[in-house]
This record gives structure tokens, sequence and C-alpha cells, in this order.
């Protein structure tokens, strides 16, 4: 030990040589916490500093996924098929003792179920007579629209989605009278009296719930525009 305010005497020759002073100097770990409080550590390496150093941290965060863009397609479109299968037999079935709850098609109104009846009996129609497409599908729109009208009118709580809704299921029996027309359409009487039948199944489908208590007396005044307007959708497809 040298004397205090003096330099340490130098360290001998052979004692170095005898000393091993090789070595690595270890670099500190940065570490960057990903796991959300999950207490799960990974090393970021030289890259990720240079670009948190630099400013351009944002380049490297992801996001989580969202449970909301996962949904499947008819999901995310509003569409339920379970919905609109048990709509079209309610109206093709409208008979009240079968037990089918019939006032779900005007109080649930939807639009993909009736938009893809008339899109149905557009192509139906289609035989022959392709520009018929656009105009039952604008006569869809602006007939249940004058429907709406004359409801509110005659004092119905009733909504244009509701009317449209329940208008375009009810074009189902023209639908299904349409193959038989096909097959009886040399036998004049038979054919017309199976037109008769489908207009009538058609109009009483829709009126049956669109034409509710509060119209008291004025019933009749809806309901004969309702028979009109699926006449008039037979005449799209029959050419008449």
């Amino acid at each position: 030990v040298s004397p205090p305010g003096e330099p340490p005497p130098p360290i001998p020759t052979s004692v170095l040589a005898t000393t091993n002073l090789s070595g690595s100097i270890a670099s500190p770990d940065v570490k960057l916490n990903l796991g959300g409080g999950g207490g799960e550590f990974i090393k970021e390496s030289t890259a990720t500093t240079f670009l948190r150093q630099r400013g351009y941290g944002w380049l490297l965060e992801v996001e989580d996924d969202d449970p909301e863009d996962n949904k499947p397609l008819l999901e995310e479109l509003d569409i339920d098929l379970k919905d609109i299968y048990y709509k079209i037999r309610c109206v093709l079935m409208p008979v009240p003792s079968l037990g089918f709850n019939r006032q779900v098609v005007r109080d649930n109104p939807d639009f993909w179920g009736p938009l893809a009846v008339v899109l149905f009996f557009s192509m139906v129609s289609l035989y022959g007579q392709f520009k018929v497409v656009s105009w039952i599908i604008t006569i869809w729109i602006f007939g249940s629209l004058t429907i709406f009208l004359l409801a509110r009118v005659l004092g119905g709580e009733v909504a244009y989605g509701q009317v449209l809704g329940v208008i375009g299921y009810s074009l189902l029996p023209l639908i299904v009278i349409a193959p038989v027309l096909l097959v009886v359409g040399s036998f004049e009487v038979v054919s017309t009296l199976i037109k008769l039948f489908g207009v009538f199944w058609a109009a009483y489908s829709a009126a049956s719930l669109l034409v509710g208590e509060e119209f008291k007396t004025k019933k009749p005044l809806l309901i004969y525009p309702i028979f009109l307007l699926y006449i008039y959708f037979l005449s799209l497809y029959t050419g008449v």
C-alpha cells in the first residue's frame, strides 16, 4: 500500500503475464412489455430499438382483433334465413287455424326477404318478357308506397317498411301458380280460375296483415287497391 498522496506502484510484468484479462462486455437487455399486463416480456431487437428512438414506434404496433369485424356475412348484412323461411310459411298458409304467428311478417319487417321474392317473381316473368323485371321492382316499391299512404290517410298505424315487406312476401302465391299456368295454359277456363285463385290468395295474405281493426268500416277501401295491385302483378307475368 502506497502512502497517501503518492501514485500506486506499477504492476509487475510477471503478474500481468499470469493474469487472464480476456472476456466480453454483456450488452444490457432492453425489454418491452407486449403482454398487455400479463407479465410476459420479449427482447427488442436492434432495429426495433432504432425505430423507437427515431419516433417510428407506431410502425410496430399491432392492433387487437375486434370480434365485431369477424361476423359472418349473413349476420353482417342482417339476413336471418330462419326468419325469412318462417315468414314465407306464414304468407303461403294464411289460415289462422294452422297456428302461425302471422303478425311477425308485419311487426318485424325485413328488406332482403321481400326483395328475394320480388326478384324471383321477376325471374319467373322473364319467360319471353325480359323488360318487365325492372318494371316489377318499380311497381313493388311505388305500389307499396301507394298502399302505405292510403293506409295512413285512413287512420292506420303502419310503417312503409312494413307495407313493403308484406306486399313483397305476398307475391309468393303468384309464384306458386306460375308453373301450374304453364301446364294448363291451353285450357282457358281452368287457367282463368287458377289466376283468380292466385290473386285472391295473394291479396288475402297481404290484406289480413295490413288491414287491422283500426280501419273498422274502411277496410274495403284498403283491400280493393291491394287486390288491384296483385292483378297488375299477375298481368306483368301473363302479359295480359
